[in-house]
């Protein structure tokens, strides 16, 4: 089971991700929007650090930014268990997936419902996991 933070009450996060610890999650996706990839604005490296200061659980952070080899180190330093970026922003997603592993990190690549199927399988051979979204990034769903 792996639910997004994203779906919880901020103002007691800590509660929430007790109540999905308690109900078997075996990771927490966390959504990072930057507000130009996607429109929305949510989740930092901050935010992450207080995530992990309160968990064990295994984080997935997801990231919709518009330059994410500009964040990877700061996300895995905050206790980021793996960092999947977006096929559309990365032309070259085996130096960035390379990073995420050099930070300590597994590495993900996700694309949206009409994003660069090229990208994706040039990625594939270098991360864990290939996230194909179902709806267009940047809304909980």
């Amino acid at each position: 089971m792996a639910p997004s933070i994203l779906a919880s009450d901020f103002a007691h996060l800590a509660d929430e991700i007790a109540r999905v610890e308690e109900g078997g999650a075996d990771l927490l996706h966390v959504d990072c929007m930057d507000g130009h990839f996607v429109p929305n604005l949510t989740i930092g490296p901050v935010v992450v650090e207080k995530i992990r200061a309160v968990t064990e659980l295994f984080l997935d952070v997801h990231l919709m930014l518009s330059e994410p080899a500009r964040y990877i180190q700061a996300f895995a330093e905050a206790g980021a268990d793996h960092i999947a970026f977006h096929a559309e922003v990365v032309s070259e997603p085996q130096a960035l997936a390379d990073r995420i592993h050099e930070l300590g990190c597994s590495a993900g690549i996700t694309i949206n419902p009409d994003g660069p199927l090229d990208r994706v399988k040039r990625g594939v051979p270098h991360v864990e996991m290939v996230l194909l979204m179902t709806i267009y990034a940047g809304f909980g769903g």
